[in-house]
């Protein structure tokens, strides 16, 4: 092989590996920690049982648009994942401001 085709081999397994880096997070996977953080928090009495009704019902409702995102499209289309993305900040922010407000009961 030669010097320039194995340079342009290299730089174009180099950019398949940065675009692969650069993917956005699996939505299933993040769905399942944010439960997990949800759990975690009803299990360590950082979330009021209120607190943890209210995040597992936008959580329901999250899988919910998920699930007809996906069912209605053969998948889930760019403008989708990035509004569900959105979705995911909004709802994991909301987890993290609830376990340490401090609140108990």
């Amino acid at each position: 092989m030669s010097k320039k085709g194995f340079g342009m081999l290299a730089a174009a397994a180099l950019s398949v590996g940065l675009l692969s880096a650069q993917a956005p997070p699996n939505v299933k996977a993040r769905q399942d920690k944010q439960d997990a953080r949800i759990e975690a928090g009803k299990a360590d009495g950082s979330l009021t049982k209120r607190e943890a009704n209210r995040l597992e019902a936008q959580d329901k409702a999250l899988d919910a648009k998920i699930r007809r995102d996906r069912k209605d499209g053969g998948g889930l289309s760019v403008k989708e994942r990035k509004r569900i993305q959105k979705l995911q900040n909004k709802q994991s922010k909301s987890i993290k401001n609830q376990r340490s407000d401090k609140q108990t009961k």
